[in-house]
Order: C-alpha cells, then structure tokens, then sequence
C-alpha cells in the first residue's frame, strides 16, 4: 500500500488515495496529505486501516502527483555520505575544508529546498538553470515527518543541483540547490511501517540521452553516515512543522565531473521497497504562454 495524491483524467480536483495493485481508491474525507501529517504515528497507522475507501481505478487512469501539499516544506540533508563529501571537496577549489567539518561533525548540514508548489512530480520535467555549466541530480531517501517528529513515511526525492554555482563558493548553496524545477518527489509514499529496514535500501539512478544510456549507477542507504532520526531531531529543534515536513537524506550517487544533465534528458530513480520516480529535464525556466524559454 503507497499513499498517493492524484488526478482522475478529466477532473480538475486534486484527491488523496491509496494505491495498491496497481489500483488507486481516494481516501474518503482527506482533502490533503498535509491533514494526515498531523496525525501522530499510531493515530495515522489506524486511519489508513479503518477508513473507508472510495470505488478503485487503474493506475493507468489517474495521474500522480508529487506528494507533497499545504504549507508542508521540503528540507534537505547535505554531505551525509561519504561519495557526497568527496563530490563537494573536489568541486570547491576554495573551501574544501568546509565539506570534510560538516561530514564529521555532530551538527548535520540542513537547508530548505522546496516548498510544496514548486515541487514536481512523477513525469514531470526538473530543471537546470541556464547560468550553470555542471548539473545533476541527487537521487535521495526523503522521509515524510509528521508534527511530531516522527517518521511516518517514505518518498523518493531528485535534489537538483548546480555543481558550478555551488563549488563556486558555499554561500551559493541557496542559488545551487533552490529554483524552479529543482526538486521532484514520488511517485508515491510508503508507510513507515512497510519499509523493514530504510538502512538497507538499494538506489539506482539511470540518465538516458537521445535514446542511449549516458550514465547510470547503483549504491544504498547503508552507506549512509547520519541516523535517520538524528537527521529528523536537528530539523525539529527550535523549528515547528504543524502540517509535516520532508526531510531528503542526502545522496551516495553522483555523476562525476564534467557530466552534466541536458536538455531533453529523462532521469529515472529507483529505491527499493518504494518505486521509481521518472522526470525529463529542461533547461532554464519554463515560457510563458506563446512567449520563448526564458533565461534565468
């Protein structure tokens, strides 16, 4: 069973559901995800349980959206693993010392990255700006935290990256990590519950161009250098997330220098016990109506 917000074809209202078996029934009375991230742990466990469900429909005839609504924020984790310290050391010619502080010290690296409407879905297009020369995505674990602080769920997070503006100087990590199409989540969220064990996931990210594999690699949440409830407990103190938060964990695959995703590309993610998540690239931000793409 995953957690899914969607769309029915041709209705314009956005629902909240189930899916399973490749079947999606709407959870009757939940008008966002953001209501059930208000819930304590044992309290959502036993709504999904015992709510009624409305009739269900093929996967093929709804369409996923990314699961995130409302004023719930996505936060990311930086530096967590040890291919991601060594990724940020090589593209800082003037602060590598930074990245090597943060990967051994007790405090993690956490910063905001999307808010909720900004954030794409399954299929939909992630961005690189038009002022970087190095992009790549980060395929990333994100946990779904209620307003408690407890874990309640699992989702896949692309944590879009400009590797040029951030090794410029950390100070841009704001301008590298934090514009339009430069995060994706989905396609869905696991329970917390059906996932055994999040330290023993496998990753795998694949890069497709012009029909031909440009990159691809595999590794695993057992590399990870942080505790998961660790990462949740800094992003809780002196902060209040009343309607959830989804906190990525940072990345253990990184394309190395000087790949760079283009125009066109098709990024796929996959985690294990979770699903993948799909996502063309565009470069610079999206036209307007009728007009040309816009440079950033």
């Amino acid at each position: 069973m995953n957690i899914v917000r969607y769309r029915v074809a041709g209705a314009p209202d956005v629902r909240v559901g189930l899916h399973a078996e490749g079947e999606v029934t709407e959870l009757r009375g939940v008008a966002s995800l953001a209501e059930l991230w208000r819930l304590p742990l044992a309290q959502l466990r036993d709504r999904l349980s015992q709510q009624e469900s409305g009739p269900a429909l093929p996967l093929a005839r709804v369409r996923l959206l990314a699961p995130v609504d409302g004023t719930t924020e996505v936060w990311a984790s930086g530096v967590t693993y040890r291919v991601s310290r060594e990724a940020r050391i090589e593209e800082s010619e003037r602060a590598a010392d930074v990245y090597q502080l943060v990967y051994d010290a007790a405090r993690p690296e956490l910063f905001f990255k999307s808010a909720a409407w900004r954030v794409r879905g399954p299929g939909e297009a992630i961005g690189v700006r038009a002022d970087s020369e190095v992009d790549v995505p980060e395929p990333e674990l994100a946990l779904i935290v209620n307003r408690f602080g407890e874990i309640v769920g699992y989702t896949i997070c692309d944590d879009v990256s400009s590797r040029t503006i951030e090794g410029e100087n950390p100070l841009y990590l704001p301008q590298a990590k934090i514009y339009y199409g430069a995060c994706a989540l989905g396609p869905w969220i696991t329970p917390a519950w059906q996932v055994a064990d999040p330290y023993d996931l496998d990753i795998a990210l694949a890069i497709t161009r012009d029909g031909d594999t440009a990159w691809q690699g595999a590794a695993g949440t057992s590399r990870l250098h942080r505790r998961l409830d660790d990462l949740v407990g800094y992003l809780m103190r002196g902060d209040e997330h009343p309607d959830g938060v989804v906190l990525s964990t940072g990345t253990c695959l990184v394309p190395p220098t000087p790949f760079s995703l283009r125009d066109g590309d098709t990024v796929r993610i996959t985690i294990g016990s979770i699903g993948t998540l799909t996502n063309s690239v565009r470069r610079g931000l999206p036209a307007p109506d009728g007009a040309q793409p816009a440079e950033i």
